[in-house]
């Protein structure tokens, strides 16, 4: 072992071993750095800007520890920097899918129309935002999976924040027989509301009246619930209003259908045809009902 060792050429040895240290403090110091960096911005940016500005600290402190470690092994800087700058060419022609990504995620980033931990909602999928990647946004849906969606698909798409501001308003579409009272249903709807503690006074709840539909009295009755409670009053205030409409005797019908043979005042004439195995012993009902 020690001939071994002596026979080490440790002048040639040297600048792998300090390339080799300077690789390990580059592991260590550019997450302390990022960290340090994250404390020092957190009051003065936004979340998702925060992020890749640690990232970016991150990878900036790292990558002049591995530039030094490489010039260290007799690499010549211009020359890698040349072709680094080849490479991205390259590299660019052949996925302009991840650029356009990568410009739109900074659009997204500098635009700020959702945090991480907001809930929104693109095209069909509703979820929680973890993270605004460089590439795409991560999300986690009601349901407990797990959603990534390109950020080009985002900036092309209707993007819904769902919990941007602290009150949410419902909108209840219902119907009520044409015999109803407009006024009477108007009173229940809005005392259901008054009883309801999760439904706001202020804005105050909207009774509209829609139009005339082929079986009812068509309505929109809106309502106001802060954030936290809209599940809830959403969940609780159609029982509640069918239950008031039973008490109060207000009907909600269900589709009608009128046939008319050709002239309005004389009824159509039916027959209640029996089946070819029907008892001798019964009485024939063949005859046209008014």
């Amino acid at each position: 072992m020690s001939e071994w060792i002596q026979n080490i050429n440790w002048a040639a040895a040297m600048p792998v071993l300090r390339a080799g240290l300077l690789v390990a403090l580059g592991l260590v110091i550019a997450p302390l750095v990022s960290r340090m960096a994250a404390r020092a911005l957190r009051t003065r940016v936004g979340t998702n800007l925060l992020q890749l500005l640690q990232r970016a600290v991150f990878y900036a402190v790292l990558g002049l520890f591995l530039a030094s470690a490489l010039r260290e092994l007799g690499f010549s800087l211009a020359v890698l920097m040349g072709a680094a700058g080849v490479l991205t060419v390259a590299i660019g022609f052949a996925s302009q899918t991840t650029a356009s990504n990568l410009i739109s995620g900074l659009f997204l980033i500098g635009e700020r129309s959702f945090e991480v931990g907001e809930t929104i909602k693109v095209g069909s999928t509703t979820g929680e935002v973890l993270s605004i990647d460089a590439l795409s946004v991560k999300l986690r849906t009601m349901d407990n999976l797990f959603v990534r969606i390109p950020n080009e698909t985002l900036i092309k798409s209707e993007v819904t924040t769902l919990n941007r501001f602290p009150i949410r308003r419902f909108d209840l579409m219902l119907g009520v027989a044409y015999k109803e009272n407009l006024d009477r249903v108007r009173e229940v709807l809005m005392a259901v509301a008054e009883a309801n503690t999760h439904c706001l006074d202020e804005p105050a709840p909207l009774f509209i009246f829609t139009g005339f539909g082929e079986s009812s009295l068509d309505i929109q009755f809106s309502i106001w619930a802060r954030r936290e409670n809209f599940l809830t009053l959403r969940n609780t205030i159609s029982a509640e209003i069918k239950q008031a409409f039973d008490q109060a005797g207000i009907e909600i019908p269900f589709p009608h259908r009128t046939i008319y043979t050709g002239e309005v005042t004389k009824p159509m004439p039916i027959q209640v045809v029996r089946s070819s195995q029907q008892d001798p012993a019964e009485p024939n009902d063949e005859a046209p009902l008014p």
